[in-house]
């Protein structure tokens, strides 16, 4: 839990227009100290022009950012940018001079953010260890792939050392293993008491790392708090039930009918995720079944008992999925303006 007056970013009725469009509106959003915060939503919802906004590269056309300066105090970088906390950005996808090497660029970012010449050599060689391109100190950026070129970005970001992190998109571009070492990076510095905003389209990433989600669409927070307490509000979850052997194609619906009849004291406020009106799904590919519940962890236990002990089904997995949730709970959100989205989209 942050502590009591940890607020260390406030978005103030923040409302940022291009000519007629607005690409953020009225955003209210506060980050405490050492919390991860992910910001999600779909193309277009105005993520990275909040992040610029923060960066101080685009000015609000309402509203103000307060961010915390070195005596404590909140003050608005629009009209008092000097003497706030280290910040540290990765904003789009990075770019850099591509005839100088990774120690160059990290000694020119560095000493822009006046970090201590003392301890710069030892601190480069630190944070290419930690993005895993210490090898590749003295190698020119050019023949770097887009992988490594992100991993840079990130090392950028964070060669001064600074309280705040601000990353946009930072999985871009990763392969599955340099994703899994980011979702480590991150950690580590959320146990360093760094405090960590994020946007990503990565719902899987997200989960893992995130304390808090922003869900944003068209310019306006939709939603903000925990995945528990996101999972709350909707009132339902998910579970997931693989099969050790398929369920007969021909005598599905009867038996899909029949297992929500059993596990119907369980499913009653499952219905705002239920596709055709059925609180139970087969994916005869995946041979699992995706059973949409209350939510309440008691459910959970009986609705294993009742399938062990009332039904012939083989069991394999009996799990909740995280990315799953999180997509359910994003769909939800933005289908109260009436529109769901494609969720492959953002």
């Amino acid at each position: 839990m942050p502590k009591p007056n940890s607020t260390i970013i406030r978005f103030e009725n923040i409302t940022k227009e291009f000519g007629p469009i607005k690409a953020v509106e009225n955003l209210n959003l506060e980050i405490h100290e050492g919390e991860i915060i992910g910001l999600v939503g779909p193309n277009g919802a105005g993520k990275t022009t909040s992040i610029k906004m923060l960066a101080n590269i685009l000015r609000p056309t309402r509203g103000k950012i307060l961010v915390k300066d070195d005596r404590g105090q909140l003050q608005d970088i629009a009209t008092e940018p000097k003497n706030l906390l280290k910040s540290g950005f990765l904003i789009d996808i990075p770019s850099f001079y591509e005839g100088l090497t990774a120690y160059e660029l990290l000694k020119y970012f560095a000493k822009l953010q006046k970090y201590p010449d003392g301890n710069l050599e030892e601190r480069i060689d630190e944070i290419l260890k930690m993005v895993e391109l210490v090898e590749w100190k003295h190698q020119k950026v050019k023949i770097y792939s887009k992988g490594m070129k992100q991993k840079l970005g990130l090392a950028q970001a964070i060669i001064h050392d600074p309280d705040i992190i601000v990353l946009d998109e930072p999985q871009t571009g990763l392969d599955p293993k340099a994703r899994i070492l980011v979702r480590e990076i991150l950690k580590d510095l959320q146990s360093e008491a760094k405090t960590i905003f994020l946007s990503s389209h990565m719902l899987y990433e997200i989960s893992e790392v995130c304390d808090k989600i922003a869900i944003i669409d068209e310019g306006k927070l939709m939603e903000f708090g925990s995945i528990p307490e996101l999972e709350k509000k909707l009132r339902s979850q998910e579970i997931r039930c693989e099969l050790l052997a398929p369920l007969e194609l021909e005598h599905l619906s009867t038996s899909l009918k029949e297992l929500e009849e059993k596990l119907s004291p369980y499913l009653e406020n499952a219905e705002a995720y239920t596709d055709l009106g059925h609180h139970i799904l087969y994916d005869p590919f995946e041979r699992n079944l995706k059973i949409q519940y209350d939510g309440k962890p008691e459910s959970q236990n009986l609705i294993l008992e009742t399938l062990i002990k009332e039904t012939d089904l083989k069991i394999k997995a009996f799990f909740t999925p995280k990315t799953t949730l999180l997509e359910k709970i994003y769909t939800s959100m933005i289908s109260k303006k009436d529109s769901i989205k494609d969720i492959d989209k953002y």
